[in-house]
C-alpha cells in the first residue's frame, strides 16, 4: 500500500486519538494503544524513514505512558513479575534456551572425553590445586570435605555473588554477537565434564552426582539459562528484523536482563543447599536424590512447562481479540494485577 493511501485511511483516526489522548477510561487507552502499534509495525516495515512512522511512534509512546508509566503500582508487582512476567517472556527464549543447553552440553561431554585421553587436561582445567587437593581427601577417605570446610554463612555469600557474577558475564558478554556467552559456556562445560570424569576415574562417580548435583542442578541450569540470556541478546544484534539495530540491541537487552534477574532466587537457593546441606555428604542416598530430583523438575516445570501453559491460557483468553499476543498479554497482566484503575 502507498503511503499516501496509508495516511488517507488513518489520518482522521490518528487526529481523533490525539485530540482525545486524556480519556481516563482505561479501557479505551488500551484499544486504543493497541490500534496504534498495530498501525506503527505497519509503517515501520514499509515506511521506516518516513514522518508517518515518527509520528506514530510519537502518539503510541504517549498513550504508552498514559497506561504504564503514570500508574500506581500494586504491592504485589514483584511477585507478579516470577509468577506472570518471567515465564510469559521466557516462551519467546525457548529456542534459545535450547541452543545454550546444546553448546553446553555438548562441551561437559568433550570435557569429560578430553579428560579421558589426556592426563594434563584435568590439571588445566580444574587447577593443580585443586587436583592435589581432593587426592589428598580421596587417600583420607574423605573426598568431598572441601564443601564441609569454612563457615557456612561466609561460603553462602561468597557462593551466590560467584554464581550471580558468571550469569551476569554470560549475559553481558553476549553483546559481542553471542561469541562471548558461547565461551561462558564452553568453558564451564569442560569444567564440569573434567570434573565429573575425574571422580568417575576415581570410583566415586555416582557419589559426586548425589553430593555435587545437590546444588549443582540448580546452579547448573542457571548457568545454562543465563547463557539462554546472553544469546537474545547477541541475537538481537546479528538479527535486528524490522527494527533498527540499536532499538533492537535495547530490547534484547531488556529482555535478557530480566531473565538475568529472575535467576537471582535460583542462584541464593543453589548457594544456600551448598554451604548448609552439600557439606553432610554422608546423608542418605534417598534423601539427596529427592533434593536433586525436586530441583531438576521445579527448572523444567518453571522455565519450560509452565510458561507453555500461560501462552495457551492467554491465547484462549484473547481468542476473539486483535493485536499480537505480546500486547494483549500487556493488557491482560495489567487486569490480573489491578493496575487500571
Amino acid at each position: 500500500m502507498r503511503e499516501a493511501r496509508f495516511l488517507k485511511q488513518h489520518a482522521e483516526k490518528w487526529k481523533q486519538y490525539e485530540q482525545e489522548s486524556s480519556l481516563s477510561d482505561p479501557d479505551i487507552s488500551a484499544d486504543r494503544f493497541i490500534e496504534l502499534t498495530d498501525d506503527l509495525a505497519y509503517a515501520r516495515t514499509f515506511y521506516p524513514a518516513s514522518n508517518t512512522t515518527k509520528y506514530l511512534n510519537g502518539l503510541a509512546s504517549r498513550f504508552h505512558q498514559k497506561i504504564f508509566q503514570n500508574k500506581k503500582e500494586s504491592s504485589n508487582r514483584i511477585a507478579s513479575f516470577w509468577q506472570y512476567e518471567l515465564p510469559f517472556l521466557f516462551k519467546k527464549y525457548h529456542r534459545q534456551l535450547l541452543y545454550s543447553f546444546l553448546f553446553f552440553i555438548v562441551f561437559t561431554f568433550l570435557g569429560a572425553l578430553s579428560a579421558k585421553y589426556d592426563d594434563s587436561f584435568i590439571r588445566l582445567i580444574l587447577g593443580d590445586d585443586y587436583v592435589n587437593m581432593t587426592n589428598a581427601n580421596i587417600e583420607k577417605g574423605k573426598p568431598f570435605a572441601v564443601y564441609g570446610s569454612g563457615s557456612q554463612g561466609a561460603m553462602f555469600l561468597q557462593i551466590a555473588f560467584n554464581n550471580i557474577r558468571v550469569s551476569f558475564l554470560t549475559f553481558v558478554f553476549g553483546i559481542f554477537f553471542s561469541i562471548g556467552t558461547v565461551m561462558m559456556l564452553v568453558q564451564n562445560g569442560l569444567m564440569l565434564g573434567s570434573f565429573e570424569y575425574y571422580f568417575f576415574s576415581k570410583g566415586l562417580g555416582m557419589k559426586s552426582i548425589l553430593v555435587v548435583f545437590l546444588h549443582g542442578t540448580l546452579e547448573i541450569s542457571a548457568i545454562v539459562i543465563a547463557g539462554a540470556a546472553g544469546l537474545v541478546m547477541g541475537s538481537s544484534v546479528l538479527f535486528p528484523g524490522t527494527y533498527d539495530r540499536l532499538s533492537s540491541l535495547i530490547r534484547g537487552g531488556r529482555d535478557g536482563m530480566k531473565i538475568v534477574f529472575g535467576l537471582v532466587p535460583v542462584f541464593l537457593a543453589a548457594a544456600f543447599v551448598e554451604s548448609f546441606l552439600t557439606r553432610y555428604t554422608g546423608m542418605p542416598a534417598w534423601l539427596s536424590g529427592s533434593i536433586l530430583l525436586g530441583s531438576l523438575a521445579f527448572i523444567v516445570w518453571y522455565f519450560i512447562l509452565y510458561p507453555i501453559r500461560l501462552h495457551r491460557r492467554v491465547d484462549q483468553f484473547h481468542a476473539s481479540d486483535s493485536g499480537t499476543d505480546d500486547q494483549n498479554f500487556i493488557i491482560w497482566l495489567n487486569r490480573k494485577l489491578n493496575l487500571e484503575k
